[in-house]
């Protein structure tokens, strides 16, 4: 610098953006490094299990979502467009949270991930109308997530679905804390999904500019870490307010159960309901034909 000062080192999201630290933990966002991606995670459980109505909110909306992909995957056969489109989960980069050996670069959930979840979830709830009751409860696992899903891909997951919020969520902390030379108006798409037309919208937002692109803040209340990975000294006390994740092994389990017994659970009350409504119709049928044979009884012993 011309003062001969050392130039800062910016690191961390409030070195980008001239903000103090205590106004993001205000907001209850965590300060990403702007750098590499940190071993973050979006837990879905930790919306599965909130008592925050925002939360209970998202948890629903993504229960809807998934109840949505297994409607489509009963119809006839889709088109790979479309299985693209409503099955496949790109890594939305903005929020610097996963594993990348360099910058935020990663995977996300690709066309194996979309065939697979499409093809599960088509042949198992198929039995579903033509089982009875009884043997409702008793269904086959989902196998939702293969082996090849770690954290970071469910994380991708719930990102996407949860999309819409966090990019809220990151407007009303821009625009109440950064200057407006160090935001953007953005076009970002696959934000909410319209059910009526079955496609994924985008919309605009006003964000914390980096370059060409932008940020995306993650409330600490979602997070979970890689406890393996943030060993180092300098890491440790930035992350003592984040959940350890579980294994990748466990959280595939439980994600897999959870899900299948939500969709379970509704597959079988549509069960219930159809066939109480078989038993009022075959009821009101006999009822119907019991006395249309007791009318014809009566004429034929009716005085000539």
């Amino acid at each position: 610098m011309a003062d001969g000062s050392a130039a800062r080192l910016c690191i961390y999201f409030t070195d980008f953006f001239d903000v103090t630290p205590g106004a993001l933990e205000e907001h209850g966002a965590f300060n990403v490094s702007l750098v590499n991606d940190l071993p973050l995670f979006i837990d879905p459980f930790l919306l599965f299990d909130s008592e925050d109505e925002q939360f209970v909110a998202l948890h629903e909306d993504i229960i809807r979502y998934v109840k949505f992909l297994r409607d489509v995957s009963l119809e006839n056969e889709l088109r790979p467009g479309m299985i693209d489109h409503w099955f496949r989960f790109p890594e939305v980069k903005q929020n610097w949270l996963g594993f990348s050996r360099k910058g935020k670069g990663g995977t996300g959930l690709g066309s194996d991930f979309a065939e697979t979840l499409h093809r599960n979830l088509g042949q198992i709830f198929k039995a579903f109308g033509t089982e009875t009751v009884t043997r409702g409860s008793h269904l086959e696992k989902l196998c939702l997530l293969s082996d090849s899903v770690g954290r970071d891909h469910l994380s991708d997951f719930t990102t996407n679905l949860v999309k819409g919020y966090l990019l809220d969520y990151t407007q009303s902390f821009a625009r109440s804390h950064l200057r407006p030379e160090r935001r953007g108006a953005f076009a970002v798409d696959r934000v909410r999904f319209d059910y009526e037309s079955r496609r994924w919208k985008g919309a605009h937002y006003d964000l914390p500019a980096n370059g060409r692109d932008f940020v995306i803040l993650t409330p600490k209340a979602m997070l979970t870490k890689d406890e393996a990975w943030i060993n180092r000294s300098d890491l440790i006390n930035r992350f003592e307010d984040v959940y350890a994740a579980l294994p990748d092994q466990q959280l595939r389990a439980q994600v897999d159960d959870y899900f299948m017994r939500r969709l379970s659970a509704e597959a079988t009350k549509k069960e219930v309901r159809a066939a109480a409504s078989e038993t009022v119709e075959k009821i009101s049928r006999d009822s119907r034909l019991l006395h249309q044979g007791k009318g014809r009884e009566r004429r034929r012993g009716a005085p000539g």
